[in-house]
């Protein structure tokens, strides 16, 4: 059993160059100053099982560890909470609790480092993929997530997998940057609100930098010599802004295009706002393969974008299937009663079309 638990581990996660490092996350704000966070996930090799999930108060669970079996911390829900899941109901890589934390896990290839596994601190030691879970059914402030990873050793479930890092945000805006670097915790203030992936997040931060003469608009019309130079059309004001999928580029697209937006009324209007940005992070199947590789047959390798309204405890999402919005709303959710339980995220893998009928 654990050596299939294990595979299956393997299978869904293993880091592969190109195929996994394209998650992006942003935060807006309504003009009263509520908070809606929301990103993409991203695979390119297959369909993930994706679910969304519903965790009651008083759950436990136990962490996985490297040889697959499930023997490392023991820990029980405080808070109700929902998230989503991919492969398992225990990998929520996005999700919002009862008290208004929100938590996800975004890839961090390359940069990050785990301690290594040790049997005799194994009722301390979390899985990586566990740990959005954990904080979610934990705490309801950030104060509280920094206090509590103090008393755990995060690790890997296989030594071969990508390393990750993780958003944690309140309900009033706060937001921090969780990063695993030679075996040591790194919490970094996110007061951008933007996250991608590799490298760290401070230096996403100093590249910023180089963009400095980017600005929302276009570029006034001036001379050059006996002629005029003039905006070819709008948005010039964003010329040379990098268009590629690396995650230093998507960072710099997401800064600018959140920072740009303007405030709206209502945190529902800032939800819809929220799906509009993150769709110019959707990555067609395709781009990331080469001539010689095969393509698999998915639809995009932007497998679900989530949207989450701090305030008013609502979680959005919609799939490569469907680009219809889905809400769950933890208001409506006993948690004290509800069971423990995890659903797909799409009932029908098709797009949905609607056709309009032309009377006469």
């Amino acid at each position: 059993m654990k050596k299939k638990l294990l595979t299956l581990i393997t299978a869904a996660f293993l880091f592969i160059p190109n195929a996994t490092e394209a998650c992006t996350g942003i935060t807006l704000r309504t003009k009263s100053g509520e908070i809606v966070v929301g990103r993409t996930i991203e695979w390119a090799l297959t369909a993930l099982n994706s679910s969304y999930t519903i965790v009651p108060r008083g759950f436990t669970q136990r962490s996985l560890v490297p040889n697959g079996g499930k023997e490392g911390k023991e820990f029980t829900a405080r808070y109700g909470y929902v998230g989503l899941s991919v492969e398992q109901p225990e990998f929520i890589m996005e999700g919002v609790n009862e008290a208004g934390l929100s938590a996800g896990l975004f890839y961090f290839p390359n940069y990050g480092k785990y301690q290594e596994y040790v049997v005799s601190t194994k009722h301390r030691t979390i899985s990586d993929f566990q740990l959005v879970a954990w904080i979610l059914g934990s705490f309801k402030s950030i104060d509280e997530v920094k206090e509590g990873m103090k008393d755990v050793i995060v690790v890997g479930i296989d030594p071969r997998s990508s390393t990750v890092h993780w958003r944690v945000v309140e309900e009033s805006g706060r937001q921090i940057v969780i990063e695993i670097i030679d075996g040591k915790a790194h919490f970094h203030e996110n007061t951008l609100g933007v996250l991608t992936n590799s490298p760290s997040f401070d230096w996403h931060l100093t590249n910023l930098n180089n963009y400095v003469n980017l600005f929302p608009g276009s570029a006034k019309s001036r001379a050059l010599g006996n002629i005029t130079l003039s905006s070819i059309g709008g948005g010039s004001g964003l010329l040379g802004i990098p268009g590629d999928l690396t995650p230093p580029s998507r960072f710099v697209r997401a800064a600018f295009f959140q920072t740009s937006a303007p405030l709206l009324n209502t945190s529902e209007e800032t939800v819809i706002q929220a799906f509009h940005i993150l769709n110019n992070f959707d990555i067609p199947i395709g781009v990331q393969f080469a001539d010689s590789r095969t393509i698999p047959d998915i639809p995009s390798a932007t497998q679900w974008t989530v949207v989450t309204d701090l305030k008013n405890r609502c979680i959005y999402y919609r799939t490569m299937y469907n680009a219809e919005i889905r809400c769950l709303d933890l208001k409506s959710i006993q948690f004290d009663k509800v069971k423990l339980q995890t659903k797909p995220l799409d009932e029908t893998k098709t797009q949905p079309i609607r056709k309009i009928i032309v009377k006469r």
